[in-house]
């Protein structure tokens, strides 16, 4: 094209964004397809199969997997959750009190919770408390233990999105409730916290998929092989088989709560947003 003459509506269009996004698009696609293809034939896929996937030592750690690793897995996330719940409940209604003290309580309680280490938490309540308080023993043994230490550090996230899911609630509910002579306590139960619940269900879920996680921190308390979780099992019989098959199978059942939760979390979220 000679200096001066006019540019072409082909050459615009080549030039125009669109084009220049789709072109940068299948640049991408083609670079992970080349990085995808070169795992592929750049692993040794024989020697992954041995150490990652052995058959015999997957039929034989499978039983137990699931009947004390995930079981004791569920027990101690769930238990955590329930603790977390109502604990997390309370100290969002101290926090969004009317009284100082109660709302000084609560912070300090959430920064506390919030800023320590799930770990350290767990060696507290484990170790340092029947130190401090000889023969002091929590329900249910290491399950009642770890229901306390995990749901505590679990309150303190869940206070956060309670108190929020409140304060999102217009303020005009509560002053409906009241004028047709409802106390605040009773608009509160009745009204608020039902309307605030359903708003911090996604956050809450996310929260059960990060206890689920963090329940592998029970190896701390020193678990027997009737008290195990998902990580621990696998690393135990890793070590026994020099054979990292229980890894994965632990990973993959993780995976396998995890990954519908994840789900479930999207869907609340998508269905929240066409609601508003």
């Amino acid at each position: 094209m000679s200096h001066g003459q006019e540019v072409g509506p082909v050459t615009r269009a080549r030039l125009s964004p669109r084009k220049r996004q789709r072109i940068s698009r299948g640049v991408q696609y083609a670079v992970f397809a080349v990085l995808v293809l070169l795992v592929v034939f750049a692993a040794d896929w024989k020697a992954v199969a041995e150490n990652f996937a052995d058959l015999d030592v997957a039929k034989e750690a499978f039983p137990e997997l699931i009947t004390i690793a995930l079981k004791n897995t569920v027990i101690y996330t769930l238990s955590a959750y329930v603790v977390g719940f109502v604990l997390g409940l309370v100290v969002a209604l101290m926090r969004l009190s009317s009284i100082a003290v109660y709302r000084g309580v609560a912070l300090a309680y959430i920064e506390v919770f919030r800023g320590l280490p799930a770990l350290v938490v767990f060696l507290i309540f484990g170790f340092g408390l029947p130190v401090a308080f000889p023969g002091m023993k929590f329900p249910f043994d290491q399950y009642g233990t770890v229901a306390v230490a995990l749901g505590l550090v679990a309150s303190a996230y869940m206070a956060e999105t309670f108190r929020a899911g409140i304060q999102a609630v217009p303020r005009g509910q509560m002053e409906a409730a009241r004028s047709l002579g409802m106390s605040h306590t009773r608009a509160m139960v009745s009204i608020i916290i039902p309307q605030a619940l359903r708003i911090v269900i996604p956050p809450l879920t996310n929260e059960l998929i990060l206890l689920f996680k963090d329940s592998s921190l029970v190896f701390v308390l020193g678990v027997t092989s009737l008290t195990t979780e998902l990580s621990k099992f696998g690393g135990d019989l890793a070590t026994e088989y020099a054979d990292s098959t229980p890894l994965v199978l632990a990973g993959a059942a993780y995976l396998v709560i995890t990954l519908p939760l994840g789900y479930v979390v999207r869907r609340l979220e998508a269905k929240q947003q066409k609601a508003r």
